[in-house]
């Protein structure tokens, strides 16, 4: 049966509202704290550099040599947007991707200067913004959501089949 909820304020005429089957779903509040994470992410971070851009600079950065399919797993990316982002990325002069010499198939992963440089400009501005998002919660309060967040993603994608 179809939720009854009003579709506008009531007695306003005005903007419709969400329904309450919508406001008590776990995905659609999820959805919403991403939405108004990357609003934020463009405004404080970067404009033309995407969170997941970043984490795969920040985790090659910390990895180098690692293969597409490796890095994928750790920046929670499916391994053909990890191949496209990659490609993305060395066009824009930030990473190089390099054949294995064990495997013609496999490609290795690794920053060039600029971006490392990227990297370097960026880092500050992200975790001026992880503080600006946490700022409310001390920091018993930030280690217990961080936690919750963590466990409530490794649930999720179980739930999904495995990674994302």
């Amino acid at each position: 049966m179809a939720d009854k909820t009003p579709s506008t304020a009531p007695g306003t005429g005005g903007p419709p509202v969400a329904p309450a089957v919508l406001t008590a779903a776990p995905g659609y509040q999820v959805r919403r704290l991403y939405q108004a994470y990357l609003a934020a992410w463009v405004r404080t971070v970067d404009p033309t550099l995407t969170g997941p851009q970043f984490a795969v600079l920040t985790t090659v950065h910390a990895n180098p040599g690692s293969d597409q399919s490796s890095m994928a797993s750790a920046v929670a990316l499916d391994t053909s947007t990890m191949a496209d982002m990659a490609r993305r990325l060395e066009k824009r002069g930030l990473l190089e991707r390099r054949t294995s010499p064990a495997d013609g198939r496999r490609k290795l992963l690794y920053l060039t200067e600029s971006g490392e440089r990227m990297l370097r400009e960026t880092n500050g501005r992200a975790r001026e913004l992880d503080e600006r998002l946490l700022e409310q919660y001390d920091p018993a309060g930030r280690d217990r959501l961080l936690r919750e967040l963590t466990a409530l993603a490794d649930d999720w994608e179980r739930l999904g089949g495995g990674n994302v």
